[in-house]
């Protein structure tokens, strides 16, 4: 048996792992990688072996790095079946259409502004994510179900965001277990990840794994960014993961208005993904921690533009106001319109609620820069531009490592999905805490498992 790790090695995205047993090919996560134009590159590399001929398809959730490349290999003759949550299946539905089409507002606009290169061309179709879409076979949490001869499968709720799940396999007589990524115990939202349950090979997350994150209240560092911008008669744009981080950004200000902390300001959702995935909350009341009541009043606290018309007319919406849009990176979409508009007036605040891989312009504004590269145009960065760390959806390196201590040893422990500082230094601390032994794959490295 061995492991391919095609991507979410040195790089926090691209999830994608093959596992090879005899003649079976399984395939667990099927991402986009997301930054610069190394990521660019990254997804259109020719795979390493033909999609025709994977047994099954295993995503561990919906998130675009994990789900994203799905269509690009449907569109290669992969035909299935594609197993996942039925929260995750859900989120597929709703997020692969939508990626399918920002992906060619994106190439249509340059196009336009004749910006475009064969590099810029979508990926995929919305025929491609109709075909995979079909091949999906959801599995409910905890149950054993068969993916291919003498191989079952498992998933395990992960917190982070709805129908996330650690992955477990069972091949012949040895156990795997894909922790996807893991979300916090203490989560505003979302349940929290039940603990490694033990396995021979474990490929663990490290976005955070070298970092804690801060003890104080992101709650009140919100109410005060938005309390300061709106002072000023400025605009508080968030580049916001779709699903996850737009729901808990709403649930706060949500909570913030209703106690009168925050003035009512106008909150756009300026996402069709963020708008469907907020909607599902009430869905699944199982995977979270809100009510009704507050599942309604997040759902109700924002006004929801789903037209790229409706899009452009927030710009005319003078006064303080709110908009979260995604991507939560700023690697595209329409939150690169918005910090177009918004970022050359010293009015508004751009805030980042949550992790920016290198390489991309949110990480790039995150760090200083005064001036951006934005849809084809140099952006001079006047904006305040400010950073709540406490709203991550990612365990950090104490969480990660009380998830994994309550398990015996695994055989070896393969360190992911994270950047090389991260993954290397939380590996060296499972080391010497835990005293397991641990591996960093490369990206494209092939390893025999013993």
């Amino acid at each position: 048996m061995k492991i391919t790790f095609l991507g979410a090695a040195d790089t926090v995205t691209g999830s994608r792992f093959l596992l090879e047993h005899g003649d079976q090919r399984l395939l667990v996560d099927c991402g986009l990688f997301q930054g610069g134009p190394e990521a660019a590159a990254f997804n259109r590399e020719a795979l390493p072996f033909s999609p025709g001929t994977l047994d099954a398809v295993l995503v561990t959730h919906g998130h675009i790095d994990h789900s994203g490349f799905l269509p690009a290999l449907v569109a290669n003759d992969c035909r299935g079946p594609i197993y996942a949550t039925p929260a995750t299946a859900e989120l597929c539905g709703i997020l692969l259409p939508d990626s399918a089409r920002l992906q060619n507002e994106d190439f249509g606009y340059l196009e336009r502004h004749g910006l475009s290169t064969p590099d810029h061309e979508p990926l995929y179709s919305e025929e491609d994510v109709e075909k995979t879409l079909k091949l999906f076979q959801p599995q409910p949490m905890q149950r054993s179900f068969p993916v291919s001869p003498g191989v079952t499968a498992q998933f395990v709720p992960a917190g982070h965001i709805l129908g996330a799940a650690s992955l477990y396999l069972q091949v012949g007589d040895r156990r795997l277990c894909f922790s996807g990524d893991l979300g916090r115990p203490v989560d505003r939202i979302m349940q929290p990840p039940e603990p490694f349950a033990g396995a021979d090979y474990l490929l663990v997350e490290s976005t955070y794994g070298t970092r804690q994150h801060p003890a104080t209240d992101p709650a009140l560092a919100l109410e005060q960014l938005v309390n300061e911008t709106a002072h000023r008669g400025g605009t508080v744009v968030v580049p916001a993961f779709a699903v996850g981080r737009a729901q808990s950004l709403l649930h706060l200000l949500a909570r913030a208005t209703d106690a009168g902390r925050i003035p009512n300001l106008p909150v756009f959702l300026d996402s069709p993904m963020a708008i469907n995935a907020t909607k599902l909350f009430c869905r699944y009341p199982e995977a979270h921690r809100l009510n009704s009541d507050e599942c309604e009043q997040m759902c109700g606290r924002a006004r929801y533009t789903r037209k790229v018309q409706d899009s452009k007319q927030i710009f005319s919406h003078a006064g303080a106001k709110i908009i979260i849009a995604a991507s939560g990176m700023a690697t595209g979409g329409r939150i690169l319109h918005h910090l177009k508009h918004y970022l050359p007036d010293a009015r508004n605040t751009l805030l980042i609620v949550g992790y920016q891989a290198p390489g991309t312009l949110g990480a790039k504004l995150q760090a200083g820069a005064m001036q951006a590269q934005i849809l084809g145009q140099d952006v001079t960065v006047e904006a305040q531009v400010a950073t709540i760390e406490g709203l991550s959806a990612h365990a950090d390196q104490a969480e990660l490592t009380a998830w994994l201590r309550e398990a015996d040893p695994p055989r070896q422990t393969f360190v992911i999905h994270g950047d090389t500082e991260a993954r290397r230094g939380f590996a060296d601390h499972i080391t010497r805490t835990l005293n397991w032994t641990t591996i960093c794959p490369d990206k494209g490295q092939t390893i025999e498992l013993e």
